[in-house]
C-alpha cells in the first residue's frame, strides 16, 4: 500500500534556466528522501470526535461521512477513542461498534489511517481492547498509562505496558503511549519509553506527546531522534515539534483546521517552515482553549461552520452551553476572515 503520494509532471518548462531546474529537481529529490524516511503511520491526523444522538447513543451512520471529511481536507487518518473520541467514558462494545464503522472510511479513502485508544487503568480491559482493535483491522494504538494507581512508578509501568504488548499487539503492530501528564497524572518518562523501545522495537513504535512543552520535544529528539515515532498533541508546537523529528501531529483541532496542518507538514516535508501557517494556527489554538473541554466544542463547530449533526457528548460532560458556542464561532470566524 502506498501512503503518501506525490504527483510527477512530465516534460520540462522551457521557460525556466538550467539554475532553476536544478534547483526544482533538489527540492524534488529533498521531498522524496523525506517521504522515504517517514514511518508509515505519520502526518496530520485528527483526534476524532465520537458521533453521539440526543440521547448519548453512538451515530454509527454518521462516522463514515465524517472520517471522509477529514480526509478530503487533508488528514493523513485520525485517532478514535482518544480523549476528543471521550474513550474513557465507552464500554468495550461501544468502542468495537465504533472502530467497525469507522472502517467504512476506507471504501472511499484506502489510505487513509486508523488509530484507536485503547488503553484502561485494567490491564486486562487493554489488553482485550487492544487484541480487538488490531482483529478489526486498526492500524495503531494508542494506550493511557494506569492512570488510577499515580505513584506506580517507572518499573511498574514497565511491567503493565510490557504485559500488554505481549498479550495483545501482534509483531507487525504498532502502539503508541500516550504522553498526557495534565490529565492521565502519569507521566511517560524517558528512561520508561527508552526501556521499552529496547524490550519492544518494533511493536512499541512511540508516543503521542500531549505535554505541551517544547522543552520535552527537544529532549525526546536528543535522546532518540527518529528512532521514536513522535506524534505532537499540540498545535502550537506542531512545528517546533516537526523540527525536532516528530512523525506528525494528533490533535482534537485536527477537526476544524486540518488544511492549515496539512500546510505546514507539506511545507516541512518539502524542506521549508510555514510560519505564516503556524501563527494562524497558534491564533486558533488560543481560542479554542479558552472553551474547554475539547469535545463539546468540537462537535459545536462541526455542526455550525460544516452542516454535521448536532452531536452530543457523554456524561460527565456536558453539551456546549447556546452562548459559549455562539461566541466560540464568531471569534473562529473572524479568524478564518483575517
Amino acid at each position: 500500500m502506498v501512503y503518501f503520494r506525490c504527483k510527477l509532471r512530465s516534460g520540462v518548462n522551457h521557460n525556466q534556466t538550467s539554475a532553476d531546474r536544478l534547483e526544482s529537481q533538489k527540492k524534488f529529490i529533498h521531498y522524496n528522501q523525506r517521504m522515504s524516511e517517514q514511518h508509515p503511520i505519520s502526518g496530520v491526523f485528527a483526534a476524532a470526535v465520537t458521533p453521539l444522538d440526543a440521547n448519548g447513543q453512538l451515530d454509527l451512520d454518521s462516522l463514515p461521512a465524517y472520517l471522509g471529511f477529514l480526509a478530503n481536507r487533508g488528514c493523513h487518518g485520525a485517532l478514535l477513542l482518544g480523549t476528543t473520541g471521550e474513550g474513557p467514558s465507552l464500554a468495550h462494545q461501544e468502542r468495537v461498534e465504533i472502530m467497525k464503522a469507522a472502517l467504512l472510511v476506507r471504501q472511499q479513502h484506502p489510505d487513509f489511517r486508523l488509530l484507536a485508544g485503547s488503553g484502561t487503568p485494567s490491564l486486562e480491559e487493554s489488553i482485550a481492547n487492544t487484541r480487538r482493535a488490531f482483529d478489526l483491522g486498526m492500524d495503531g494504538v494508542v494506550v493511557l498509562p494506569p492512570y488510577y494507581y499515580r505513584s506506580a512508578g517507572d518499573e511498574g509501568l514497565f511491567a503493565w505496558f510490557s504485559q500488554l504488548i505481549e498479550h495483545a499487539v501482534p509483531h507487525e503492530g504498532v502502539l503508541l503511549g500516550y504522553h498526557i501528564p495534565p490529565v492521565s497524572g502519569v507521566p511517560l518518562s524517558l528512561d520508561l519509553l527508552s526501556r521499552l523501545k529496547d524490550t519492544h522495537p518494533n511493536r512499541f513504535a512511540g508516543i503521542k506527546d500531549s505535554s505541551g512543552s517544547p522543552e520535552h520535544a527537544r529532549q525526546l529528539d536528543e535522546q532518540f531522534g527518529k528512532q521514536l515515532v513522535v506524534f505532537n498533541g499540540n498545535d502550537r508546537l506542531f512545528s517546533t515539534a516537526l523540527q525536532a523529528n516528530a512523525s506528525g501531529c494528533i490533535t482534537a483541532m485536527a477537526s476544524l483546521c486540518s488544511p492549515l496542518l496539512r500546510r505546514v507538514w507539506d511545507s516541512h516535508q518539502s524542506g521549508a517552515a510555514d510560519q505564516d501557517t503556524q501563527a494562524q494556527l497558534d491564533a486558533y489554538r488560543t481560542i479554542m482553549d479558552k472553551y474547554p473541554p475539547a469535545p463539546p466544542l468540537v462537535k459545536s463547530m462541526l455542526a455550525i461552520q460544516h452542516g454535521f449533526p448536532r452531536w452530543s457528548v457523554k456524561p460527565p460532560l456536558l453539551d456546549m452551553p447556546v452562548e459559549l458556542e455562539a461566541s466560540a464561532n464568531a471569534e473562529l470566524n473572524a479568524l478564518r476572515n483575517v
